[in-house]
């Protein structure tokens, strides 16, 4: 077992049988250490969270869906602690490999499921996406990823980090099976995307000039010319959106972790220390700004898709901090436009001109995700770029 990717991973069968026959019978699943696994803990990426939890009575809701469409829980996939970084290195665990650009960090923080998916062990990743975490490592690894519309699917049973922006979803090598997964846990769409592709040339140009290259290409490639459009996603927006996740990471774990903070990697040990700092004053006024961007994003985009790298760059070189640091800032900005707007976000799986993973995201209509599958899995028949692992 490679505990970089998995903290539970049975020598020989699935850590849980299905219990029923359907839509996903001989699918596996990797599930991301926050979900609630009857009989198991949840270790939430830090092993003294994991030596105080209790074992779980009963399985998170997607869980218990998945198992009920046939799929098979083939063990809990190691995450970055408390779900709360972009790169995928865990100061405890390490950093799972990355299958799809070997010497390449994995992307986080669903890291280990989509390393999992990458590398062929399953065929599902299980994960959460806060701001980022699903995208990201659907991006670096090459694999189709769903950010599903804030609260379509209930997240009864999986630790929070900023339940104003947390997202249960999935990941898995082939667009077939993203769908598949969507008819087993997503609620039936309650608006269409119209086809018609929006780009903003200074979102493309947040990402680094082979990743803009590649998406330009998979969206000309796709026989969808975009309309072009001033997107302007201002600074105000993104800093209202990182105080109130720090607000509410506080919020759900500042009790335990108060006194705790040695018991934290340094990364993630100084976004908790920056959140304890956040008022009651400062999150309020931000939760207005959050209120109003997001009722400004969903009137811009209309019924209409937005295309936009996934991440700023291919992933950055394993070892080195400072590489991930520097990209870090750029792929925040490029993954606010759906935490903000809560909207449903497709990662298409694409190459760069050296071989390297990336992904285009296609952000829909709030309610639109199996309308953005579909609408994704035609985009990527049209181009003859998009490729899996």
């Amino acid at each position: 077992m490679d505990t970089s990717r998995w903290r539970v991973l049975p020598d020989d069968g699935p850590l849980v049988a299905p219990v029923a026959s359907g839509a996903l019978d001989g699918e596996t699943v990797a599930v991301k250490d926050l979900f609630a696994v009857a009989g198991q803990r949840v270790g939430a990426g830090n092993p003294a969270w994991l030596h105080a939890a209790r074992e779980e009575p009963e399985h998170s809701w997607a869980v218990e869906r998945l198992l009920a469409a046939g799929a098979a829980v083939r063990g809990i996939a190691q995450t970055e602690e408390f779900a709360w970084s972009l790169t995928g290195a865990n100061a405890h665990y390490g950093t799972p490999r990355n299958p799809s650009a070997p010497g390449r960090i994995s992307g986080g923080s669903s890291s280990g499921s989509a390393a999992a998916v990458a590398a062929g062990e399953v065929s599902i990743g299980l994960g959460t996406d806060t701001s980022g975490s699903i995208r990201v490592p659907a991006a670096y690894q090459g694999l189709w990823s769903l950010r599903p519309t804030h609260g379509a699917i209930p997240s009864d049973g999986v630790l929070p980090l900023a339940p104003s922006f947390d997202t249960v979803g999935w990941l898995t090598r082939d667009a077939g099976l993203l769908a598949r997964v969507g008819e087993v846990l997503l609620p039936p769409d309650t608006a269409t995307p119209s086809g018609t592709l929006l780009a903003d040339r200074t979102l493309l140009g947040l990402a680094e000039p082979d990743v803009r290259d590649a998406v330009v290409r998979a969206v000309h490639g796709g026989g969808r010319p975009p309309r072009h459009v001033e997107w302007d996603l201002p600074d105000a927006w993104v800093d209202a959106l990182r105080i109130v996740q720090a607000a509410e990471a506080w919020q759900a774990h500042g009790a335990w972790i108060e006194g705790r903070f040695d018991t934290l990697g340094p990364a993630v040990r100084g976004r908790f220390e920056l959140a304890r700092a956040v008022t009651p004053e400062q999150a309020e006024a931000a939760r207005t700004v959050v209120s109003r961007a997001r009722a400004e994003i969903r009137g811009r985009l209309g019924a209409d898709v937005l295309v936009l790298p996934s991440a700023s760059s291919v992933a950055p070189v394993a070892g080195d901090p400072s590489a991930a640091e520097a990209v870090r800032a750029a792929t925040v900005v490029l993954s606010a436009t759906a935490v903000l707007g809560g909207l449903p976000s497709v990662s298409v799986p694409v190459r760069t001109s050296a071989g390297l993973p990336a992904g285009v995201s296609l952000v829909g209509p709030a309610g639109s995700d199996r309308g953005l599958l579909a609408f994704a899995a035609d985009f990527a028949r049209r181009s003859a770029t998009v490729v899996s692992p």
